[in-house]
């Protein structure tokens, strides 16, 4: 179960990491397939929650999954489900970054539990992911 949640967690980063780029390039076939790649996380994290309650780790690990699966299921209903366009809206895009931080970062905890070293690419994985995200909001 480690390894599916460390690699979904680096290909979650990275598939971010290529929405940001691609958005910046107005890029529509990328930024589709990158998003798509994000949604399709469900499915490891999901086996990785269902792995990891039958083994009865921690609950702050299943409380992190489950968050990370929250987040996942949000951006599936609001870009995919019902097409709403919640990044124009401040009310919505607010708490949407939020959840996303806090998805990120419950993913991180999770590696760092995991295997130390592994918790450093995935830290440098989500560096990669805000500078992506700085250079797409430049000039």
């Amino acid at each position: 179960m480690d390894i599916i949640f460390i690699l979904s967690a680096i290909i979650f980063n990275i598939s971010i990491s290529f929405v940001y780029i691609a958005t910046k390039f107005d890029n529509r076939e990328l930024l589709q397939v990158s998003g798509v790649i994000v949604v399709l996380l469900i499915i490891p994290f999901t086996i990785t929650l269902i792995g990891y309650i039958k083994e009865k780790v921690e609950k702050k690990i299943i409380i992190s999954l489950a968050i990370i699966l929250f987040y996942l299921f949000l951006e599936l209903l609001l870009d995919y489900i019902l097409l709403i366009p919640f990044r124009e809206i401040l009310a919505l895009h607010i708490p949407y970054i939020i959840i996303f931080y806090v998805a990120e970062f419950s993913m991180i905890g999770i590696v760092f539990q995991i295997n130390k070293k592994m918790g450093f690419v995935v830290v440098v994985t989500f560096g990669i992911l805000i500078g992506c995200l700085i250079y797409m909001y430049m000039g």
